[in-house]
């Protein structure tokens, strides 16, 4: 097994891929050590003392190194710890545990509350996060999280190898907003939540 890696907009963070899936569905942050209790990898990845989060999306794993880290020395240790978990085919969740949800079960509040009035918008807001940011963002080694829809703003959470990115503000302000207020005039702005 070879496990090639991505460097992302982000300089803490690199892209793992090991050539199979990792998450059947969804997606996964771990922003601790005690929220990767729930991972066997997840918590060896933070056991090495040097990252600050690990995020599986669909076919990779990101990890984001830890202020004053080099990934030179650290690169090797995470590959050997994704090397061991495939090969032994280990479970990627504690059984019992809210593994394979796309969003943990302590983090499903919404920023704002959506009005069932707007619920078009947020539908048509949903079809395009899903179709074209969640993919690009993806390539990046992260995702984007929905928060909400209040008086023409929307809240999104950057996750992954995009959510300390130094480009994260820019991404969302430049790009996904003006991609929302395109599509959707009813969208005047969009703020990290």
């Amino acid at each position: 097994m070879f496990i090639e890696t991505e460097t992302t907009p982000n300089p803490q963070s690199l892209k793992f891929l090991p050539g199979q899936p990792v998450m059947t569905s969804g997606t996964r942050e771990f922003a601790s050590p005690e929220a990767a209790e729930a991972s066997p990898l997840a918590q060896a990845i933070f056991d090495t003392g040097e990252v600050t989060n690990v995020f599986f999306g669909s076919d990779f794993v990101s990890v984001t190194a830890a202020p004053g880290v080099e990934w030179s020395a650290l690169k090797p240790q995470v590959v050997a710890i994704l090397l061991d978990h495939f090969v032994s085919q280990a479970p990627l969740f504690v059984p019992g545990t809210a593994g394979g949800i796309a969003v943990p079960p302590e983090d499903e509040e919404m920023a704002v509350k959506d009005d069932p009035a707007d619920a078009d918008i947020v539908a048509q807001i949903h079809e395009l996060l899903d179709t074209r940011v969640r993919p690009a963002v993806a390539g990046d080694g992260g995702d984007i999280r929905y928060r909400g829809y209040k008086d023409g703003v929307v809240y999104l959470t950057m996750q992954g190898a995009c959510a300390g990115c130094p480009s994260s503000t820019a991404t969302l302000k430049h790009g996904i907003e003006g991609l929302l207020k395109h599509y959707v005039p009813e969208v005047v702005e969009v703020r990290a939540a």
